[in-house]
Parts: structure tokens; sequence; C-alpha cells
């Protein structure tokens, strides 16, 4: 055991090795009796490729590089495939990233497109397809632009046919929806294919703020009548619907308070936890009916478990395992079950639960040890209490390495981590970026500030109107709180966040003294430009539940800004930003730094051609994070070997 002052303990966690495990596998599903998933690819360019598990165990991953299986529905995407076993192999519809078409594949052949091309906007996009042999389509949501502005889109439910024929012609796509709902999810058909359900909401809506579960009767040619809302509204948000096989409807709602499961309108397990989420991405399941009548769900309070709910008794038996998170996808096939789940001492692998036996193993993405795990973060799950006498949930991250402690009487630095969404939060799960820091001697606090997920929804709604406020004044509570207990260096306190933990960061900065430094990853940092025609569509009206129509109170916008008060931010910061981001897009960076010249505040720009919202290629996040390290460095007086020099300008 070595002492060494903190931030310069030596580590094998290093930014390459952070870098090609970031990611994790999503949307699994089932072909035939095989579970396939997507997975990432950070050294191909960050891609996502389409992998299979055959039935002797195999893994092959199925479409190679340049083919990216990703959609751009709502710009954050959706389930981008689906495949049915079709005389024993499989026939796959998936998205690809680069043209946002629809492909058909089939083993040993080459993809073929089902959709067209559009020269308007950003084009035609697909999600949540599910194949329809009876009827030769591909039902979907169809995502379409109208004009070049981002908010110039309409979605309907649509039909693509199997055979191609819509390739070239865009009146070859069946539309089974008008659009008079601008946001709808995928249909789910009944099990005797006489009626189909989906969700829609509007603006200025967002899907946890209320929803719409809407059903339709399907006629034998296909079509769908007028469709009638049987459940949600403005207040109510439904975050996902299925059908049970006896086909009675599933759905969970969040009118308790929680998201709880309902069947045609009864709880079927009332309790104070989350079997939902925030629906930020079409096609996300937290619960999937098994063939038995038993459901599978995810669900907890903070955290999420998998288990197998009995609808009649409402009792609940989670799978057994290591792992304390579950993703919101599912995928069930006679009585197996297979999710995502991972802990603090793995990452993400595809899960497979038998009801039959009960056995809960890893079949996909196995996590294995890239270093000791000694090396890996010890967590500290806490609970704060915020300025109004608030709780506050956080994970804590001290510096932990199995060969070295810092000298005795001297506290750790800290970075406080804002998550974004900032309808989300942050998992308790092995990250290698995390460990990264807390190898090096260098504590993590990860901030489920009021506004977050997982804990009902009157602690989500804490930051209606209040965001740049509430999530601000958690952070700084959580940090100031470390440091009057000795846990961190009051002195050496950073904070850092991505897109809406980027805006957290940067109000941080320019709202508090709170912090020496901070790190700003593809923020927003004007609300008045964002919220006028600088964002997507989807998130085109979320400023109004979080800061107030724009109309109403504009005051408050320029008064929460960051960029509105550049003059207040006197300490270093490193500023990173994705040159192809349309969610956050460079202007908002550009304007703020534009504000800062003159003000001689050290301080970097890093902005990266190729990357979008949120860094998918394995060099760009190894800049990152050495550039990260480098600042908290020259900021602390840390001496971390190897780590190149960040330059700061002023």
């Amino acid at each position: 055991m070595r002492t060494l002052a903190y931030g310069s303990w030596p580590s094998p966690v290093d930014a390459a090795l952070a870098a090609t495990h970031d990611g994790h596998p999503e949307w699994v599903g089932f072909v035939g009796d095989e579970a396939w998933w997507t997975e990432p690819r950070p050294t191909e360019g960050g891609r996502r490729t389409l992998v299979r598990r055959r039935a002797d165990g195999t893994e092959e991953s199925v479409l190679p590089a340049p083919w990216n299986v990703r959609s751009r529905v709502v710009e954050y995407g959706g389930q981008p495939w689906a495949g049915v076993e079709v005389d024993g192999r499989p026939l796959v519809v998936f998205v690809d990233f680069a043209d946002q078409r629809l492909y058909r594949y089939e083993e040993g052949g080459e993809p073929r497109p089902l959709t067209p091309l559009s020269p308007v906007g950003g084009g035609l996009r697909w999600a949540e397809p599910q194949v329809r042999l009876e009827l030769g389509e591909v039902w979907c949501v169809l995502e379409e632009f109208t004009g070049d502005g981002p908010t110039d889109v309409r979605r309907v439910l649509a039909a693509v046919p199997l055979d191609g024929s819509a390739a070239e012609d865009r009146d070859g796509v069946r539309e089974l929806t008008d659009d008079r709902h601008r946001f709808v999810t995928g249909p789910r058909i009944a099990p005797d294919g006489l009626r189909v359900a989906w969700l829609a909401w509007d603006h200025p809506r967002m899907p946890w703020d209320g929803t719409e579960l809407l059903v339709a009767d399907v006629g034998a040619d296909g079509t769908l009548d007028a469709p009638r809302t049987v459940a949600g509204g403005p207040e109510e948000s439904i975050a996902q619907v299925d059908w049970a096989l006896d086909g009675r409807l599933l759905y969970v709602s969040d009118r308790s308070g929680w998201w709880n499961l309902y069947r045609d309108g009864v709880p079927l397990c009332p309790r104070e936890e989350e079997f939902g989420g925030p629906l930020w991405k079409p096609g996300l399941r937290w619960f999937a009916p098994l063939a038995g009548g038993l459901v599978a769900v995810v669900h907890g309070r903070g955290a999420t478990a998998l288990g197998v709910l009995e609808p009649e008794t409402g009792e609940i038996v989670d799978a057994a395992g290591p792992w304390t998170e579950f993703e919101a996808t599912l995928a069930v096939y006679g009585e197996r079950i297979v999710a995502v789940g991972a802990s603090p001492r793995s990452a993400y692998e595809v899960v497979e639960l038998d009801t039959c036996t009960g056995r809960a193993r890893v079949i996909g993405a196995a996590h294995d040890d890239a270093v000791d795990p000694a090396y890996y973060p010890e967590p500290q799950i806490r609970t704060f209490t915020g300025p109004a006498g608030d709780e506050i949930h956080a994970h804590i991250y001290p510096p932990h390495n199995p060969g070295c402690v810092a000298p005795a009487d001297t506290p750790p630095p800290f970075v406080v981590w804002a998550h974004g969404g900032p309808t989300s939060r942050a998992p308790l799960v092995l990250d290698l970026a995390i460990a990264y820091f807390t190898s090096r001697g260098i504590g993590v606090a990860e901030v489920n500030y009021g506004g977050s997920t997982g804990y009902g929804r009157a602690y989500r709604d804490r930051l209606r109107e209040q965001w740049g406020v509430v999530d601000v004044e958690d952070c700084a509570a959580v940090a100031l709180a470390l440091a009057d207990e000795g846990t961190a260096d009051r002195d050496r306190l950073a904070v850092r966040g991505g897109s809406a933990g980027g805006w957290t960061a940067a109000a941080s900065l320019t709202a508090t003294d709170v912090y020496a430094c901070g790190t700003i990853l593809y923020p927003i940092l004007d609300l008045a430009g964002w919220g006028t025609g600088e964002t997507h569509d989807f998130e085109s009206r979320y400023l109004e539940s979080l800061v107030g129509p724009l109309a109403e109170v504009p005051a408050r916008y320029a008064e929460r800004s960051p960029a509105a008060h550049a003059d207040r931010l006197t300490v270093p910061f490193l500023l990173l930003q994705g040159l192809d981001d349309v969610i956050c897009p460079p202007t908002q960076c550009e304007r703020f730094l534009a504000r800062m010249a003159g003000r001689r505040v050290p301080h970097a720009y890093l902005a990266f051609e190729g990357e979008g919202h949120g860094f998918r290629r394995a060099e760009t996040m190894i800049r990152v994070l050495e550039s990260e390290l480098s600042l908290y460095a020259q900021v602390f007086g840390l001496n971390p070997p190897g780590i190149p020099t960040l330059e700061l300008t002023e």
C-alpha cells in the first residue's frame, strides 16, 4: 500500500478502456426462439450492430460495418428492428442510421430497402416496426418531415409493404392513422388481430406529463376504424400499452402518483414504486405478458428489478442474481424472458429468465472484468436534505484504489455529476468512466436531483418551472454536505454534466460559488434560443413545463440562462460539443463563448466532427476523459501520471 496524494494514484483504468466499454446492449427481441439485440461498437465509428444468439449459444454480429441499426425518430431514436421466423429462417427488418430507410434482411443475403429516401427536411424515419406476414406489411411509426425546419414534421402509424414495392415510391406506404396527434408510439396488436392500441400526446406536453391511450378496430383489409381514447389525459402519463393473451388491455399509468400496472383500468399491483418510466424513445418496454398469463415486469423505487407478476394476486417474484438495475427493454417467448441488467460490479448484459425453473443466466454481452475488480468504485446510496427540507437522492463514489491511500487528514477532491434529461436518473451500475476518476483518487457524486424519475410523480414535479433552480440547489446541497462531513475537500469541488446535465453544470457555475471548475458537455446554455427554434421538435416545447411559457415569463428565461450571465463565471471550465448535434446545437456553445470573450477565464472548447448528441466514437471519448482529468489536475493541483495536458486559454 502506497501513500500518494489524491489524483496521483496509478490506475489500470485508462481512457481507452473506459471508451471501449461505453454503451450497452439494448432493444432485445426474439426471432423464433432465438434472442436478438443491438450492441454498440465504439471502435467502429460508434455504430450499433444487430447481434443474434443461436440455439447452440454462439453469438454473431449479423450486419457488418458500416450498417448501423439505429433510428432517429424524435432524434433520440426508438426500437429500430423486428424479426420473425419464416420456414425456420429469420426475416428481419431494421432502420439504418445513415439514411433512415427501413430495410429487409434475410440470412445469406444483402439488406434490401423497403422505404424511399425523401428530399424534404430530415426525410422519412421509422421506429417500432412489427412484421405482419399475413398482410405482407411492416406496421410502424412514420416520422415525416414536411419542410426544412426542425418542427416541420408529422407522425402517423403506417404500413410498409414487405415486398419492397415502396422502396422508391412514397405513395406505396399506407398510412393507418391521420396526423391529428403530434406524437405516437408504435401499434400494439391484440392477439386476435382485431384491435390495435397505441399512445399519443401533443405539444406542449411531454410524455411523462400526459398521454392518451388509443384503441381502434382493425378491418379485414388491415384498415383502422376511428380511434377512441380509453385512458390517459393531460395530467396522466401512460408510459406503455400492450395486450394480455386473453385480449384484455394492459398499461402503465401514473394516475396514483406512481407508474403502476393496470389491466382494463384496474391496478394489478398498487405500490409506491415505478413499473414504468419516462418515454424518451418509442418502444421502451417495462412489462411484457407471458404465455401462461403472468407478466414480466421491470419495477422498483430508485432502482429496478426484473420480476414476474401474478396478476390475480398482485404478487411479484424477482429474478435471483447479481443484477440490481434493469433497462426498459424486455422480450418474451413462451415462458422465457430476455432483459438487460447490470450492477455496481458488472456492466449491462443480456439476461434470460426461465419462469418455469426460476433460473436466470447471462446469455449475451457477458460482463468481463477488463481490470482487477478491486479497482471498481464502491458506491454508497445516500439521501441528503435540500434547502427546503426535501429529500435528495444520490450515489456517492469515494476515491478507491487497492494499492493506494492518501495522506491522513486530507479530504479528496470530488466531482458532482448531473444526469441528463432532466426527466431521467442516474442508475447505480458499473461505469468505467467513474472508475477512471475514483481509481485515481477523485470522488464522484451522482445526484438524482428533484425532477429525477424513479421516485414518484411528486418528486418528478419538483422541477416544474424550477429548472435551473432545484437541480442547481440539490447538486450544491450534496456537494456542501460532503464537504461539511469531511468526505470531500470544500476547496476542490467540481461539477460536470451532459445535455440537460450540461445545463445544470453551467448554471451551477454561474449561479453559485460552490465549485472550483466544471465540465460542460453538449449543453443547453441559452433558454430563449433553444426554446425558439434551435432544437428538435420533440423537446421544442419542453421548457414550458421546465421553466414556464416564454410569452408569460420571458424574464425567467434570461434570468436563468448561463449564456446571459457569462460575467458571473469566474472559474476554469471545459466545454465539449458534437458538431452534428441537432438537439443542443453548437450555436449554443458559440454564443456562450462569444460572451466570455475578454473575461480572462481559463477554459477549453473541444468540438468534434461526426459526433451528435452524446459521444459514441472511442477516439472522442478518450479525448474527453483525458481532457477532463487534465482540467481537474490543473485546478486542484493534482499530478495524474501519463495524462496529456489540456491547453487552457483565456
